[in-house]
């Protein structure tokens, strides 16, 4: 059956279907949990964590399913450099998002305080909490650290967004690499180059990346449908990773508003950009992300772009000034249909199904 992978065998699941692990607050118990219920792989996106709220959180995956499930970090968390971020660098800033912050009729915030990393310590309560999967994006992990998960029992699963960083990871010594076409929604996970030159699509990287690796490879990016799903599967994948489809479920914990704007009108225009973050993610077209395209020298290293943001992003929603505001969504949103994980999970299988059926009668 089209289900019987190196995927499903090695991450101990039914379906070669995996929910994309969201960051930034999106991730939820409820989704997690449904789509591993179902046979597939739930992800829990766990980057802006503390250590203990990552124990907690895992205590409550563990509490809603018995099945196997994902947490994922990022193992660089952080684009600051060591000499800091300088008032110059800060009054750029300030200059560039003046009119956005008058818009909203709000003050511009302090300087930013300096970020410390915390990937470390989320680590060690990864260790400790032993999740069947740990995926992980923005980098490699140690050898050391591949040997205590392999040690653990833990699934390791790192992000690539072209050939040379597939290879970078096999070379490591993960399990499976994730290969993150440029149509997904969310942040662009490249480590070896920039963001903006690793654009490669979904199914062209899929199959440059099975051609040299020889560990298993998930397909991310413009799939939502058992169509997709499918095509992954032909293409060489041994499974499909599903994001903005998922976030756009009741389950999900994104805004009612981003959800609503998912199936609206506007979901059929997306827009690469760094002026939220400081990194660059793929949302809903937004007028400042239009507009600060070429700009990005005034926009504040990553996560401190996040905190110079988070005033202006409040006053937005509060006023309900959408297109201030850059709801993730990926390429394929204007296909969605399923509001219920449970209903998605369902027709991602039956469609996949019925693919594979109508192929064998043909």
């Amino acid at each position: 059956m089209w289900y019987n992978t190196k995927a499903t065998e090695l991450l101990g699941i039914q379906y070669p279907i995996l929910q994309g692990p969201f960051g930034g607050n999106l991730s939820s118990v409820a989704l997690t949990a449904a789509v591993s219920n179902a046979g597939g792989l739930g992800g829990y996106g766990a980057y802006t964590m503390s250590p203990q709220e990552i124990f907690e959180t895992d205590k409550q995956i563990k509490q809603a399913t018995n099945k196997p499930y994902n947490l994922n970090l990022w193992v660089s968390d952080h684009d600051i450099s060591e000499s800091g971020l300088t008032d110059e660098q800060f009054n750029k800033t300030k200059e560039l998002f003046k009119p956005y912050f008058d818009e909203a009729g709000i003050p511009l915030p302090e300087k930013p305080a300096s970020f410390q990393s915390r990937f470390e310590n989320q680590l060690e309560v990864i260790l400790k909490v032993r999740p069947k999967v740990f995926s992980f994006m923005f980098g490699a992990l140690q050898e050391d650290v591949l040997e205590q998960c392999r040690k653990l029992g833990i699934v390791t699963v790192g992000a690539a967004t072209t050939l040379d960083e597939a290879v970078f990871l096999e070379n490591s010594g993960v399990d499976m690499i994730i290969a993150s076409g440029f149509e997904a929604g969310g942040h662009r996970p490249s480590f070896l180059a920039s963001a903006e030159s690793s654009v490669t699509g979904t199914f062209v990287l899929l199959q440059l990346i099975r051609e040299k690796v020889k560990i298993p490879v998930i397909a991310a990016g413009g799939i939502a449908n058992g169509k997709g799903v499918a095509a992954a599967l032909a293409l060489g994948a041994s499974a499909a990773q599903i994001g903005t489809a998922f976030l756009a479920v009741d389950e999900s914990n994104a805004l009612p508003v981003h959800k609503q704007m998912l199936f609206s009108d506007a979901a059929k225009y997306t827009t690469l950009s760094r002026a939220y973050t400081g990194r660059l993610g793929r949302g809903i077209t937004s007028r400042i992300a239009k507009e600060l395209i070429g700009k990005e020298a005034g926009i504040l290293p990553f996560p401190l772009q996040t905190t110079f943001m988070s005033p202006l992003r409040k006053a937005a929603l509060d006023q309900q000034k959408w297109d201030m505001i850059l709801f993730w969504g990926g390429q394929i949103a204007p296909i969605l249909k399923h509001t219920k994980a449970s209903e998605l999970m369902q027709a991602l299988i039956s469609e996949t199904t019925a693919y594979f059926e109508d192929l064998k009668m043909r």
